[in-house]
């Protein structure tokens, strides 16, 4: 601007130079011209500084916004960073758990693998040792088991024929095998036999039989004290006929049965306690079938004991007690369980067959080497 108003002055005084001798209206219009100039010009410094400043003022809020803007982007960012960091390490968490679960199901899955592969060999080891096995040994594995089922029936229930039976099937197992090892188990199976043959068992299909026929013949005893009957209407034998009469005196006669007894009768029975008294000798018969069956000797003895007192305590001693008694008597002679032999040497010795085999090899090497230097010798001499 000042370079503007210093060439618009030198122009001024080179055209006043040679017009030196214009009016005084041209000065005044240069001067006005001079002086509109400087105004325009002043004006456009001043609106230019106004500019500068509103642009150096709008630079700072835009810097402070743009700062602003940054510093929200850096927090974001930031924060974008703590999230992913932490994404990062639950991630890292998972997969540690998850190579964790799959390296322990790994584990159990080749323990399974293991233990079924075990067994699977096993299982082919014994159907390779069963498809191995010959016949005799079939046959003496049969043979183990029909003297553990002897020993069973013995011991527990005291079945005397099934015992035989499995012992001679035994027997014939140990023949057919062939098994030289055999021999000293089928000599201790011929003494089991002849044990068992001495052994006397009751007949308990027959006790029970007598038994049961005792019980029928229970309501034909007679009762020690009288006891009063079924009550009937008789009408006064006055208001009768002669023929009634005779026919009312003959129902009489059987109906009642006069006996002597010993002892002073004090008290009469009701129908009730006389039904009592027989169905006390039936419980007691039941007791005797119940200790026959489970072959319990002490209770067999106690209850016929018990039930030969019930009967004198109750009954008169006539023909049918009598015989009642006798047959009794008879049933307590019985013992219905005998001391069974010790019979599981046998099965001992079957079970041990291995070392039998190999006691019997040592003797028939030393049986051949015998042999052989005694055919040396002979010679010799």
């Amino acid at each position: 601007m000042a370079e503007l108003i210093e060439s618009v002055e030198q122009q001024t005084v080179q055209e006043a130079s040679p017009e030196v001798r214009r009016s005084r209206s041209g000065f005044w219009f240069g001067l006005i011209i001079f002086l509109v100039i400087g105004v325009v010009a002043g004006a456009g410094y001043y609106f230019l500084q106004q500019l500068r400043e509103k642009q150096e003022g709008l630079g700072g809020e835009v810097k402070g916004a743009v700062s602003q803007q940054i510093s929200d982007y850096q927090s974001q960012l930031a924060a974008i960073q703590s999230q992913l960091a932490a994404v990062q390490t639950d991630v890292g968490t998972k997969e540690a758990h998850f190579n964790n679960t799959v390296s322990d199901f790994s584990k159990l899955h080749g323990e399974k693998l293991d233990n079924t592969r075990k067994e699977l060999s096993e299982e082919i080891q014994k159907l390779q040792r069963q498809l191995g096995k010959t016949r005799g040994d079939w046959l003496l594995a049969d043979a183990e088991y029909l003297l553990s089922v002897a020993n069973q029936r013995l011991l527990l229930i005291g079945d005397v024929n099934t015992t035989m039976e499995a012992l001679e099937a035994a027997d014939q197992r140990l023949r057919e095998s062939g098994d030289s090892a055999a021999f000293k188990v089928r000599e201790q199976l011929a003494k089991d036999i002849s044990a068992m043959s001495k052994v006397n068992t009751a007949d308990v299909v027959g006790i029970y039989a007598t038994l049961q026929n005792l019980e029928s013949q229970i309501d034909s005893l007679t009762l020690l004290l009288p006891y009063a009957g079924k009550n009937e209407s008789v009408q006064p034998i006055e208001n009768k006929t002669k023929k009634e009469s005779k026919d009312l005196l003959g129902e009489l006669e059987s109906m009642v049965k006069i006996r002597h007894v010993q002892q002073h009768v004090n008290e009469i029975l009701t129908p009730e306690q006389a039904q009592f008294i027989r169905e006390q000798l039936r419980v007691k018969l039941e007791m005797i079938k119940i200790a026959l069956v489970q072959q319990n000797d002490a209770l067999y003895q106690a209850s016929l004991v018990d039930t030969n007192k019930w009967i004198l305590s109750n009954f008169v001693k006539e023909k049918e007690a009598e015989h009642f008694l006798a047959a009794l008597e008879k049933l307590s002679d019985v013992r219905i369980r005998s001391q069974f032999p010790d019979i599981s040497l046998s099965l001992k010795m079957l079970r041990d067959i291995t070392k039998l085999r190999i006691e019997t090899d040592k003797a028939l090497s030393n049986t051949s080497t015998v042999n052989t230097v005694e055919s040396e010798i002979t010679p010799a001499q």
